[in-house]
């Protein structure tokens, strides 16, 4: 075997592993984020962004105290098939980590061959075998193979965050749909209510109209009102079937066999919110870690493009025996070695290096945009939520009230058109204002839930475990 450069001396090793530790390229630095000083909508003060999605959450739906919940949620985490694909996707990514890590070693192979030749006539048959073992390595003079493992362990990290954030977006979804399905029970058990005494009512009209009392335009509006409040019952009996569906699809079922009881009296758990809920808590969303891993992997994609400035070096060796038999492969004058280096460098490329460079900084500087604007749409995340939280409580007081303001009209005018003091059309309004003022009241109670739901996400999941 020939020198694929020069003789090989000790001195190239030496040279080769003091250059291993002159890595070009820039160090990463997190990005700054400029944050105010405080919430606006609560209390606590602003930190700075830095990613710890690897705090345990624990189990936040629990803070509902619903077992049926808790049970759906788990099933998630095993079944759902987005959460699914996002967990080989991370499988992916440390596979890569591992075969960039691989380049960092010798490359070392084992060769074997066995000839039989011969011709025609006299012409004696030959034999030839030849063994050969031969290892080559790159040292990573400049860094390009170390920043290529940086790299590809920060894209391991994204991979990670994504998979947290898949199985928190998830899990979030399953919450409301959830949430939004016991709202529709509820919804329906009033609905029903409503319908009774629509059916009241009709036979109160028609009785009157029998009597003489009054014009059948009353028994007409009666069944009116009565047939559209049991079309809306199937369009609630629609909704409900649609979010069971969609509930099925998120714990990885068919919706064919999938089912959910329904639940007609439902007082839902809303947990109390701490006063001061840390900003600490921000740090722990997953598509804020997720978007900074992306950051230091584009800091190292421009280490590794610089690299290309620079000439690369390859060390190679092999020692190998050849023989006309296999006994005469391991005697000392079969055996042959030699020992290698090769440099190279571009010299003229029309300035592909320069543009790599420039790509790969402007790549950085991308990432960098997008991980601000994923903290600064967290922080507004939360200042919606926390809001939304707060004002959906003093709404649910007063929806209380009208609600039972309304029930106490409906009944009085109800008996004034009894006696006969008051028309039908104001019968009409008064059960029309007392059953939306109702259906407000569910529609209340579930919007806080679910935006306690939507609060715990933007906290990337929930407020314990700090």
């Amino acid at each position: 075997m020939r020198y694929l450069f020069a003789p090989f001396k000790p001195a190239a090793l030496v040279l080769a592993l003091v250059l291993a530790g002159c890595a070009v390229g820039p160090i990463y630095q997190r990005p700054d984020i400029d944050t105010p000083i405080a919430f606006r909508q609560g209390q606590g003060e602003w930190v700075r962004a830095a990613p710890a999605d690897t705090l345990q959450r624990g189990p936040w739906w629990d803070l509902f105290n619903d077992p049926e919940l808790a049970g759906l949620a788990a099933r998630v985490e095993v079944s759902n098939q987005n959460v699914a694909a996002a967990v080989a996707a991370y499988a992916q990514a440390r596979a890569l980590v591992a075969e960039q890590r691989s380049s960092l070693f010798p490359v070392v192979g084992l060769d074997g061959s066995g000839n039989r030749s011969g011709g025609g006539g006299a012409t004696p048959t030959r034999r030839s075998y030849q063994f050969d073992i031969g290892a080559s390595w790159e040292p990573d003079v400049w860094g390009r193979l170390r920043r290529g493992v940086e790299g590809a362990r920060a894209a391991e990290q994204a991979s990670l965050a994504d998979l947290e954030s898949a199985r928190l977006s998830a899990q979030g979804e399953l919450a409301i749909d959830y949430f939004n399905l016991r709202e529709l029970d509820a919804q329906r058990a009033l609905q029903a209510e409503t319908i009774a005494g629509y059916e009241r009512t009709l036979k109160i009209a028609r009785n009157r109209y029998d009597a003489g009392i009054v014009a059948r335009t009353d028994v007409l509006q009666a069944e009116t009102q009565y047939a559209n409040a049991r079309s809306d019952q199937l369009g609630l009996e629609r909704q409900r079937a649609a979010l069971e569906h969609a509930i099925a699809v998120l714990v990885g079922r068919a919706p064919a066999g999938f089912e959910l009881p329904p639940r007609p009296v439902w007082q839902g758990t809303v947990p109390e919110i701490p006063f001061d809920v840390p900003s600490t808590l921000l740090q722990r969303r997953p598509d804020i870690a997720s978007a900074e891993r992306r950051v230091a992997q584009a800091n190292e994609q421009i280490g590794i493009a610089q690299s290309a400035y620079f000439p690369s070096l390859r060390l190679s060796g092999s020692a190998g025996a050849g023989a006309a038999g296999i006994g005469d492969l391991f005697s000392a004058s079969a055996l042959v070695w030699s020992l290698g280096a090769s440099l190279a460098q571009t010299l003229f490329n029309a300035g592909a290096t320069r543009a790599r460079v420039e790509g790969a900084r402007a790549g950085l500087d991308e990432a960098s945009a997008r991980y601000r604007q994923t903290v600064l749409s967290a922080f507004k995340d939360v200042e919606d939520q926390l809001v939304a939280s707060r004002i959906l409580q003093q709404q649910l007081v007063l929806r209380q009230q009208a609600a039972q303001a309304a029930n106490q009209v409906e009944q009085q005018v109800l008996n004034r058109y009894q006696a006969g003091q008051v028309s039908f059309t104001e019968v009409i309004n008064a059960q029309v204002t007392a059953q939306n003022a109702r259906r407000a009241l569910a529609q209340a109670q579930s919007d806080r839930q679910v935006a306690a739901v939507a609060l715990i996400q933007a906290l990337g999941g929930g407020w314990r475990g700090l």
